[in-house]
């Protein structure tokens, strides 16, 4: 019957699992309950050397009631009354009712009276909300207390164990099972739990209440007998028989726990310190390839010739594509292990990490950027060599080929200058020679194009700084000092032949008109054959398409060249007939010139086989001016698809890590999706890389069809790389953060839409001034007098230890945790120390070990032995020498 309530009652028991005051207590559970309450009684009594035999006549005159209370409460009750009359023991009674009452439970319908008349209904009721109180309702387990925290440890501790399925405080119990998984999980060597058989119970029960009672000091509340005898076992007797099994292992779950803590610290001090080693040595060997690497770049001695420059231009792809690479890894893994040492630093309290002298994270940085730049410069300086080596070929060659064409043509002429022949020729041979004379100095002046070409081709490449200029200066000073003499040589002679002209009256004018047509024929057609011969060099389509051009309309005057050329041969053939007809002695040669219808006829055969000739390397160049035109289409198709993805999962990264969309956990899968998609994006670069590489293969240097060079998707790409790594990272030490310092999600949005809300350039970061108003809107006092600027001075010297003037989104949630969450702090981990040293006020180095896994063990005691104090005892660890090693002196 329902004779007790208690204000407690809704947090540890349903309002229909009360007693019932109109119903008799089953007589099965009642037997379950007087034998488990008694138990329950004797294992506290006997702490006072006494026990109980019947329940409801034991406690009749109130004596052994107030002493349970003693003994359970740690207490002092009233002094009792030690007569033997009824009212002495009613006044037993009532003060152990109004000690209970005391402890916020109110009783209903228990009476003192009810229990000096042995009334054993409210006897039990009694027992029951004493239990209740005393050992039940402080049971706190995940912001659950009493029956449901109790409920939710057993089901914590009996998950990993098939056929438990704990949902109540009756029949979940029945088969044993139950009480054997919880003596199993945190004593497994007194049970063989696979060997346990879910159809027999009786085993099972009895194996858990005799290993509870001979090992764990838990009393047999129960008989087996009478659990698997009842339907529905009681629920009262099984929750206060489980509840003595919660306390018997809270004690080793303390002690765990502070083992735990302790190796936590130790923990994370070794792996702090290996991160710190691991920076320092991946920082010096990063800064010193860049200093050899660097000195390499700046050189900018050039080669003579373009296979030298070549090779160095293919030893500069290579260091792009083998060498630098892993060194960009390197960098970016760099950032990412120094993060995360700082944020694992500021969870745990310590200083921040400052890298040695010179390997700070902007020094690197820095000097990646001077390697960039230098990077830049040679390869900019490389291709201009490569373009000023070709140019200085092309005119070598055209030097070259036009002085050679030029002696040619010189030859001989200086001895038929220096001839007397007028001297005793008559007076047509006379008039013949000066006509001779004039045609040689028409072809003279025609051949001043020429010299004047060599010269300033010569000229062109001095400038160029051409590594064999001394032999081009010396044929070209030699060119120019014999057409100087060819000028006065002609002169002469000239003068000589006006003087016998005066003699010489007869010329035949066919000779002279075959003279005069002849020379200009035969000048167009030199003309005509060094054009043919003439080297050429373009680099787009147009270019190409214009000499072709300009070679058709050559071919156009074919037809009526040959008409000139058959009437110059038809002058010839007249002089011949006439020569022939009127016997004229001629000597067989034109008086007037050398050029003859032979050596016309040579010159006219060779300019007809130039022009197929002409044709064909026409044809090549413009089939690989087609190619180049492909591969520069390729390229650009390429790079304007690939320029804009870039950019756009930057700006979709930069919205992932500024949006709250989801939970952390969320956001950083999402993130390492965009980093697959970006990384399976790879093949795509490559096929650039490799395209770039054709088109560099092939001297192209300008490209119409795209705004984007390889050299801006290399960076793009390298950006994104580490935009999307440095994120990732940023996202996983907030989960870190959270999850060290308690946040929940609700929290953590709270804290980003605050963070966003006065980030208004988006730039991820706030600044002082930012930072100072998010504070104020999160109620911080933070007013404008030197105390308000003294405490924001404070607070921005522990979210901005390097003084860089911005506070990131990570700094600010640690700043939040500090102030919000509950984390292993100093004070926590020395109180863990405590429970493991005891009243000893010391560890022993052999305590350590046993609780300690060994690597972390050895570990805290080679910290901890600098430390010792003059009086520490040997082969121990203080309270000192602990704390001091742990957190510092400045911790004490």
């Amino acid at each position: 019957m329902d004779h007790y309530d208690s204000q407690q009652t809704n947090d540890y028991m349903q309002p229909e699992e009360d007693w019932d005051r109109d119903l008799l207590l089953d007589p099965a559970w009642e037997k379950q309950q007087r034998k488990t309450f008694t138990a329950w009684c004797n294992s506290h009594l006997r702490k006072a050397g006494t026990q109980i035999e019947n329940i409801e006549e034991d406690f009749r005159d109130g004596l052994k009631l107030m002493l349970l209370l003693e003994v359970i409460s740690g207490e002092r009750l009233a002094k009792p009354e030690r007569g033997k009359m009824r009212v002495h023991k009613i006044s037993n009674v009532n003060k152990a009712l109004d000690f209970i009452a005391s402890k916020g439970v109110k009783l209903v319908s228990i009476g003192a009276e009810e229990i000096v008349d042995g009334n054993v209904k409210m006897t039990l009721g009694m027992i029951w909300t004493i239990i209740l109180r005393f050992a039940i309702q402080d049971i706190s387990v995940e912001e659950t207390s009493a029956k449901e925290g109790l409920l939710l440890w057993c089901q914590r501790k009996t998950a990993p164990y098939k056929n438990v399925n704990i949902q109540n405080f009756h029949i979940s119990w029945k088969d044993g099972l139950g009480f054997c998984a919880l003596i199993h999980r945190h004593r497994p060597e007194l049970i063989d739990y696979g060997k346990l058989r879910k159809d027999d119970p009786l085993t099972n029960l009895n194996t858990a209440f005799d290993v509870a009672e001979k090992f764990l000091d838990i009393p047999k509340m129960l008989d087996a007998e009478d659990i698997v005898g009842t339907a529905r076992p009681d629920e009262k007797a099984i929750m206060t028989y489980v509840s003595s099994f919660y306390h018997a292992f809270s004690g080793a779950q303390k002690a765990e726990t502070a083992a735990n803590r302790i190796c936590k610290v130790l923990a994370v001090n070794q792996e702090n310190e290996q991160l710190m080693e691991d920076y320092e040595k991946l920082a010096s060997d990063l800064l010193e390839w860049i200093r050899r690497t660097i000195p390499w770049l700046e050189n900018r001695v050039p080669e003579n010739t373009m296979h030298a420059m070549q090779q160095k231009l293919e030893d500069f792809r290579d260091y792009r594509r083998l060498h630098k690479p892993p060194k960009v890894q390197e960098k970016c893994q760099l950032e990412i292990n120094f993060n995360t040492l700082q944020t694992k630093l500021r969870l745990s309290n310590r200083p921040a990490f400052m890298p040695s002298e010179g390997r700070m994270v902007s020094d690197i940085n820095n000097a990646w950027g001077c390697l960039e730049q230098a990077e830049k410069g040679y390869e900019e300086w490389l291709l201009n060599e490569i373009r000023r080596l070709e140019r200085l070929d092309h005119l070598a060659e055209k030097f070259r080929q036009k002085a050679s064409i030029h002696e040619a043509w010189t030859d001989g002429k200086e001895a038929m200058l220096r001839q007397k022949d007028y001297e005793t020729a008559t007076l047509s041979e006379i008039k013949a020679l000066l006509k001779k004379h004039e045609a040689f100095e028409s072809d003279l002046a025609a051949h001043q194009d020429r010299v004047e070409q060599i010269a300033a081709i010569a000229q062109e490449l001095n400038e160029l700084d051409y590594y064999d200029s001394p032999s081009v200066n010396a044929r070209c000073q030699k060119i120019c000092d014999q057409w100087d003499n060819l000028g006065a040589l002609t002169q002469k002679r000239r003068e000589a032949l006006e003087r016998t002209e005066k003699l010489l009256e007869t010329i035949d004018q066919l000779y002279l008109e075959y003279a005069k047509r002849a020379a200009p024929f035969n000048n167009w057609m030199e003309g005509a054959m060094e054009d043919l011969q003439d080297t050429f060099i373009v680099h787009t389509i147009e270019e190409i398409q214009g000499l072709t051009t300009a070679h058709e309309q050559f071919k156009a005057t074919l037809p009526d060249a040959d008409k000139e050329r058959l009437a110059i041969l038809g002058i010839h053939n007249e002089v011949s007939k006439i020569v022939q007809t009127y016997h004229v002695n001629m000597a067989g040669t034109n008086p007037y010139t050398t050029i003859t219808p032979q050596e016309i006829n040579g010159k006219w055969d060779h300019v007809r086989q130039l022009v197929p000739r002409r044709d064909q390397a026409l044809t090549e160049e413009h089939a690989r001016q087609q190619h180049n035109e492909r591969l520069r289409k390729q390229f650009g198709a390429q790079a304007n698809v690939i320029g804009p993805w870039i950019q756009t999962k930057m700006e979709e990264i930069g919205r992932i890590s500024i949006e709250m969309h989801g939970t952390l956990e969320d956001q950083l899968s999402h993130l390492r999706q965009y980093e697959k998609s970006i990384v399976n994006y790879k093949p795509k670069i490559d096929m650039l890389e490799c395209d770039h590489q054709l088109i560099q293969e092939a001297l192209i240097f300008d490209n119409k069809h795209t705004n984007y060079t390889m050299e801006h998707i290399r960076v793009g790409w390298e950006q994104l790389l580490t935009t999307i790594a440095r994120t990732i990272n940023e996202v996983e030490n907030q989960i870190l953060t959270r999850d060290a310092k308690g946040i929940s999600q609700e929290q953590m949005n709270e804290f980003r839409a605050s963070f966003n809300h006065f980030d208004r350039d988006h730039s991820g970061t706030l600044g002082p001034e930012e930072f100072k108003a998010c504070l104020i809107s999160l109620g911080y006092d933070i007013g404008n007098d030197p105390q308000g600027e003294a405490e924001f001075a404070r607070i921005m010297s522990i979210v901005d230890p390097n003084r860089l003037g911005v506070v990131t989104f990570q700094a600010f949630i640690d700043f939040m945790s500090r102030e919000t969450a509950d984390t292993d702090t100093a004070d926590q981990v020395m109180a863990s120390f405590k429970i493991l040293a005891g009243d000893k006020n010391y560890i022993t180095e052999d305590e350590l070990r046993r609780e300690l896994p060994p690597d972390q063990a050895e570990y805290c005691i080679a910290r901890m032995a600098p430390y010792a104090g003059p009086d520490s005892v040997p082969g121990a660890l203080d309270y000192m020498s602990f704390s001091t090693a742990l957190y510092g002196e400045s911790d004490l």
